[in-house]
């Protein structure tokens, strides 16, 4: 949720779903003050990677719903996220996301990984498309572990 909120929050503000990149970068460090210019492109080459931003002719567009995304007052990103996630901890997040309980989550996902034998990637990614959340990122993550 956290990385949702990091990366939402410029397109938020603006009230578009796509940005230059020089822009979304200005508006974490800059105007934020949340982290430095290079610390917010590494947050751009993150949220690619899990499927929370796209590229597209200079532009970064959101691929995520940005009405879900509300940014407390006091909130500061942290540092892991600045960290590659994994393939668990990307379609976990999502599954929350799209609003179920994490506890339940994390316990249908070690049932699935204890009764198939799979890894926990694996597992996630499975539970998070049986409960219909789109975890494309994830899954091509969690394959290429394997």
């Amino acid at each position: 949720m956290s990385l949702r909120v990091a990366v939402g929050a410029p397109f938020v503000s603006e009230g578009r779903d796509r940005l230059g990149e020089h822009e979304f970068v200005v508006s974490l460090s800059l105007d934020r003050d949340w982290m430095s210019p290079d610390q917010a492109t590494r947050l751009v080459d993150v949220a690619t990677g899990e499927g929370l931003l796209e590229r597209d002719d200079g532009e970064l567009v959101a691929t995520f719903d940005l009405d879900s995304v509300t940014v407390p007052d006091d909130y500061t990103p942290d540092e892991s996220l600045f960290q590659e996630r994994s393939a668990f901890e990307t379609a976990l997040d999502a599954v929350v996301s799209a609003g179920a309980d994490r506890q339940e989550t994390v316990a249908a996902v070690n049932a699935l990984q204890r009764d198939l034998g799979v890894t926990a990637d694996v597992a996630a990614v499975l539970h998070a498309r049986r409960e219909g959340v789109d975890v494309a990122a994830a899954a091509r993550k969690a394959g290429e572990e394997l």
